[in-house]
């Protein structure tokens, strides 16, 4: 037994000296409690769970096996963090979370080289327990995996989700409040840029999005390739309440999507080329997970922010020191209208559990919606606090708008700038050609819904001014205004025409007021 975990501690080291490094350090599982106790984390004190409880809901502990003791090592670790989970407060323990997913990482890349590697039954019965580890430990953390069904494998049974024949999807979060924005988005889809990907709206009951408007929203794809899960047959939503969580919904309907690669999408979205673009970006297939930047706002205004952020992140990653957020103090990271996930890569499924974590009901109410708007900074956060691997875009967010002289909030009438203005964000592809905006095809979907006109320029890399109310125009100024070409302009005529002829048939004007 001992040469197997050898071999695959070996193989591992040659892919990844730091792997290496962290898997002897799993090893010396009490060094390691150590490390973190003198961190902060990991408290021996605060509220175990008995082990009573414990044992009415795991799978056979390694303790009753004859193993190695190296496992024996990991499992006396694994109980420490199933008897000291973490428990509210929660605003000083996302590092932790993100200590424990890089741990547990480690453990199944261990399990699956020693699978690998296993030339006898007791070598791959070793390996079947250090997996049995993990799921004990990861639906301890995470309970909302755990189901009556799943109780014994719940990490297995996600990752068993994705592993069908449809490998690329489109995954649309949506309820009766954006319904309305979602039959725009799939009549755009399909209709105007003639995407193939498979589409799954994913919603938090009947009484979140009722069966006649799923009925509505299949209507409108003829090649019935429109899916719908009802999120909460998919997760235990004690700890979720996902029926009235607006935003929480979407990183666990990435989660739990059929697809290996996700390309999630708020109901607004408005696309300008086809989705499958977006999976062919390099930074994606380089890194795994792709997220676009939100506007330069508000800089040096969030300070309780940025000390939170930092405390939590005590070693950034290369991709997180080049953010100007986390350097210059601007206000917001992401636009998460758009979020593209490879899931078979289990550095961002485990960057993924932590983002959605961070969504659980708990966590949000007391500090991820309280600190930060929304679901918008728990993908990046996700990621980068469980070492995961990703890539925003090169450019933060622009404008996609009209060409105004003096932008709504500019207070120099004379200044000579060039403004676009409107309301709505806009992202590029890396080759800094207009991909997507957020906000809807109608001008103003808050205070014009039942008004479209198509937008002629876009400006990127210049100074956001953004309107005091919803109902005010935000501008950028200064930079380089660029008309929108023709194909782009027949595109959003297009999907605007559509729109309006849904609007009628379906009397959505009338349902979203």
């Amino acid at each position: 037994m001992k040469g197997i975990f050898a071999r695959a501690s070996k193989s591992a080291y040659a892919k990844n000296p730091v792997l290496g490094c962290l898997v002897f350090a799993t090893v010396s599982a009490w060094i390691l409690i150590s490390f973190f106790r003198l961190r902060g984390e990991l408290p021996g004190s605060g509220g175990a769970a008995s082990h009573q409880q414990q044992q009415q809901q795991q799978a056979p502990s390694i303790r009753t096996s004859t193993n190695t003791n190296e496992i024996n090592r990991i499992n006396e670790f694994a109980q420490h963090l199933i008897d000291y989970p973490i428990q509210w407060p929660y605003r000083n323990r996302f590092g932790e979370m993100g200590s424990r997913l890089r741990l547990v990482r480690e453990w199944i890349e261990l399990a699956d080289a020693a699978a690998a590697a296993a030339t006898s039954d007791e070598e791959k019965v070793g390996a079947e327990v250090l997996r049995n580890t993990t799921e004990r430990v990861l639906g301890h953390t995470f309970p909302f995996l755990l189901t009556y069904t799943n109780w014994w494998a719940p990490f297995a049974d996600l990752r068993q989700r994705f592993t069908g024949k449809q490998k690329q999807g489109i995954v649309i979060p949506t309820g009766t409040r954006t319904f309305r924005f979602a039959c725009h988005l799939v009549v755009s889809l399909r209709k105007v840029l003639d995407s193939k990907l498979p589409i799954q709206i994913v919603y938090a009951g009947d009484f979140d999005l009722p069966p006649e408007q799923r009925e509505e929203i299949a209507s409108l794809s003829k090649d019935g390739d429109i899916t719908f899960m009802d999120i909460l047959t998919v997760f235990e939503d004690k700890t979720l309440k996902l029926g009235t969580g607006g935003w929480a919904i979407k990183a666990f309907a990435a989660l739990a999507a059929p697809f290996e690669e996700v390309i999630l999408l708020d109901a607004d979205t408005v696309f300008l080329q086809k989705p499958e673009m977006l999976l062919q970006q390099r930074a994606y297939a380089e890194k795994g997970a792709l997220l676009f930047h939100d506007r330069l706002l508000w800089q040096h205004a969030f300070q309780d922010r940025h000390r939170w952020w930092h405390a939590q992140i005590k070693f950034p990653s290369l991709e997180l020191n080049k953010s100007l957020v986390w350097t210059q103090e601007y206000a917001e990271e992401a636009d998460s209208g758009v979020v593209v996930l490879n899931k078979s890569r289990l550095d961002v499924l485990l960057g993924l559990l932590h983002t959605a974590w961070q969504n659980t009901e708990p966590v949000r109410e007391e500090t991820t919606y309280k600190l930060t708007y929304g679901d918008k900074e728990s993908w990046w956060l996700g990621l980068e606090l469980a070492g995961s691997q990703y890539a925003f875009e090169k450019h933060y967010a622009g404008i996609v708008g009209w060409m105004h002289e003096n932008g709504t909030t500019s207070k120099k009438k004379d200044d000579g700038k060039k403004r676009v203005c409107s309301f709505v964000i806009a992202h590029v592809d890396e080759e800094d050609k207009l991909i997507w905006y957020n906000g809807g095809l109608a001008k103003n979907k808050m205070t014009m819904p039942d008004v479209f006109e198509v937008p002629t320029h876009w400006m990127i890399d210049a100074d956001w001014e953004k309107g005091a109310a919803k109902e005010d125009m935000s501008c950028i100024a200064g930079g380089k205004a660029i008309p929108l070409t023709k194909e782009e302009s027949a595109i959003l005529a297009k999907s605007m025409k559509l729109a309006e002829e849904v609007d009628s048939s379906l009397a959505l004007i009338d349902k979203s007021r």
